[in-house]
């Protein structure tokens, strides 16, 4: 039977240490400015580091796995998960048996994932893809499945031993083995960008896959 405090317990871990207590001491330091001197100087350096502080924020999403059983190994830094394993960040979804989530060494952060059994991943722009082991890193937004790796978005499909999908950069590095080489098959999609009218047919939005 799954369980919430497997999903609350990695994002806890996931969260980076002391995010939001940055902004304490500069607001401590506007109210005890001294009077009579002009402080107009002190917001334009700050509002930036704000910006950009907040900006970084956004782009570290926390990682929810929800699972069988949770086992975690604190001096490895390593959280297994088994037993239909679902695991989601930034609208993209993961399937396996088995995920192993590796840490920083104060736990701070989730630096690699390795998937086995069963694995199928869904990007949040609607690719899927297939293979017997996927291995996440988030360094560089990375995802290499291995093994009979298979990813299509509609009918277009490419397949090979390895496939290395770059999430922050769309793009896709399809590698053959000693025994299968790399394969595609694309559909052209001109029949599909214009309505009878003339007018360009609306997009499809990126945001709702199919599961």
């Amino acid at each position: 039977m799954r369980t919430a405090a497997i999903v609350a317990a990695l994002l806890l871990a996931a969260i980076p240490a002391g995010s939001g207590a940055q902004s304490a001491p500069a607001k401590g330091a506007a109210q005890g400015s001294a009077p009579g001197k002009t402080s107009a100087a002190q917001p334009p350096a700050a509002q930036p580091a704000t910006k950009a502080k907040d900006a970084k924020e956004e782009d570290k999403l926390p990682l929810t796995v929800d699972a069988d059983k949770m086992e975690r190994f604190g001096k490895a830094s390593l959280v297994i998960f088994s037993g239909n394993v679902v695991a989601r960040r930034d609208n993209s979804v993961q399937y396996a048996d088995r995920v192993e989530v590796y840490m920083d060494e104060k736990g701070d952060r989730v630096l690699r994932t390795v998937s086995t059994g069963a694995v199928r991943i869904i990007t949040k722009d609607c690719r899927t893809g297939t293979a017997q082991r996927a291995e996440y890193y988030d360094l560089d937004q990375r995802v290499v499945l291995m093994g009979n790796a298979r990813v299509w978005q509609d009918d277009n499909v490419v397949s090979g031993d390895t496939i290395t999908i770059y999430m922050a950069q769309d793009r896709t590095i399809v590698e053959g083995g000693q025994q299968e080489r790399v394969k595609g098959i694309f559909y052209s999609q001109k029949e599909n960008t214009t309505k009878q009218d003339g007018q360009p047919a609306p997009r499809r939005s990126a945001e709702v896959c199919k599961n």
